[in-house]
C-alpha cells in the first residue's frame, strides 16, 4: 500500500468520524414545515419559542398552553419580541392534534399523562420533538438511553401501578418513534458524549441551544438588591425541611437586602414566612428566572439551591457566571420520604 492511499484512506475515516460526530451532536438547520406546541410551564413555554428560532421547529409554530396554569405574564412578555412565525392559541385541557401528518408535535415534558395518553394513542406527526425542560430532559434521556425498559414517571410523585404501566408503554413507543427516526430532543443542557453515542445507537436525534435568541433581546427588568435569591420549590414538594430552609434564607439576609424570587408551587401562606425575614424583600412571580437575572450590576450576586435553573443561567450570564453561587443541599435537610436517587439527580445541577 503506498503512503498516498494510506493517507488517502485515513483521510476519508477522519472524513466518516466528524460525519458521525455531527450526526449524533447536532441537526441540520433551519428546518421547514410546521409545528403544533404543547407547553405546561414557563420554562417550557420559553423553550418553545427559542428552539423555533434555532431553526428547529419550522416556519410555523402554534404554541398552546395548557389550560389552568400562570403562563399569562410569560405568555405577554414573549408575544412583544417573539420570532417572526410563532402564534399564540388560546389556553387548552390537552395537546392539539396535529393539522397533518406532516407537521411536528412538540412537548415540552414526557412525563406528562395528557402527552402520554396522546402519543401513545397515536399522533399523526412526520416528528415528535421535546423541547427543555432542565434537568427533567436529562433525567428523560437517561430513561430512554436505559438497556432495560424504564417506566418515564417522575420520581418525585406517587405513582400508581396504571400510572407505571403507562410510563412503561411511553418509554416504548418514544423508542419505535427513535427507531423510526422521528424523534428529536433539544436541550440547553450538556449530555455526554457516552449518552449521545447511545442515542444516536438508538436513532434519537439531538440538537442543543445556549438561549442564543434570548441573549439578544433587551433586559426588561433590573434590580437594585446587591443578593438575589432564587425560591426553591423544594421544600413545598416535601423534599427538605422547611425551617433549616427558612434559616438559610435568613443568613443570606443577615449581610444585606436580598431579593427573593418565589417559585410558582411556594403557596401564600409559606411566602408570608420569608416576607417576614429581615432583608428580604420578595418579588411577584412573573416570568421565568431566565428572562428576568440575565444581566447583573457590578458586586451584584445571585444565591440558589439545586435548581434546573442554575445551568440555564451560567449559559446566559457568560463572563459574570462567577457571581452565581448556588448551595448544596446538607444531608440534614432531607426528608425521610425522599429517595437518594432522587436527591443526586436534583444535586446533579451544581456540576452541569
Amino acid at each position: 500500500m503506498t503512503t498516498a492511499t494510506t493517507r488517502r484512506e485515513g483521510k476519508s475515516r477522519s472524513m466518516s468520524m466528524n460525519l458521525s460526530r455531527q450526526d449524533t451532536w447536532e441537526v441540520p438547520r433551519p428546518r421547514f414545515g410546521t409545528a403544533s406546541v404543547w407547553v405546561e410551564s414557563p420554562l417550557q413555554l420559553l423553550s418553545a419559542v427559542e428552539t423555533h428560532a434555532a431553526g428547529l421547529l419550522g416556519h410555523e409554530v402554534r404554541i398552546v398552553p395548557r389550560q389552568g396554569l400562570p403562563l399569562e405574564a410569560t405568555t405577554q412578555a414573549l408575544l412583544a419580541q417573539a420570532p417572526a412565525g410563532v402564534q399564540f392559541l388560546p389556553a387548552a385541557r390537552k395537546p392539539p392534534a396535529p393539522r397533518s401528518p406532516a407537521e411536528r408535535f412538540v412537548t415540552g415534558d414526557a412525563y406528562s399523562g395528557k402527552v402520554q395518553r396522546a402519543l401513545i394513542a397515536g399522533v399523526k406527526a412526520k416528528e415528535v420533538v421535546i423541547i427543555d425542560d432542565g434537568l427533567a430532559t436529562l433525567a428523560l434521556i437517561n430513561q430512554l438511553v436505559s438497556s432495560e425498559p424504564t417506566p418515564l414517571i417522575r420520581a418525585r410523585a406517587k405513582n400508581s401501578a396504571a400510572r407505571t404501566a403507562m410510563g412503561l408503554a411511553m418509554w416504548h413507543r418514544l423508542r419505535q418513534l427513535a427507531r423510526d427516526g422521528r424523534l428529536l430532543i433539544v436541550s440547553a443542557l450538556f449530555v455526554t458524549p457516552a449518552t449521545q453515542s447511545r442515542m444516536n445507537e438508538l436513532g434519537i436525534k439531538f440538537a442543543q441551544h445556549k438561549f442564543e435568541w434570548l441573549a439578544t433581546q433587551p433586559v426588561a427588568e433590573r434590580f437594585t438588591e446587591p443578593t438575589l435569591l432564587i425560591g426553591s420549590a423544594m421544600a413545598a414538594d416535601g423534599l427538605i425541611h422547611e425551617e433549616p430552609y427558612l434559616k438559610w434564607i435568613e443568613s443570606v439576609a443577615a449581610d444585606g437586602p436580598v431579593a427573593y424570587f418565589p417559585h410558582r408551587r411556594e403557596t401564600p401562606e409559606f411566602l408570608q414566612k420569608i416576607g417576614q425575614i429581615t432583608n428580604v424583600v420578595p418579588k411577584e412571580h412573573t416570568v421565568p428566572i431566565e428572562m428576568r437575572l440575565r444581566a447583573l450590576r457590578p458586586g451584584q450576586e445571585i444565591r440558589a439551591l439545586p435548581s434546573t435553573v442554575i445551568p440555564s443561567l451560567r449559559l446566559l450570564l457568560g463572563h459574570d457566571a462567577g457571581q452565581l453561587y448556588p448551595q448544596a443541599v446538607p444531608d440534614s435537610w432531607w426528608t425521610e420520604s425522599t429517595p437518594v436517587p432522587l436527591r443526586e439527580h436534583l444535586s446533579s445541577s451544581l456540576k452541569v
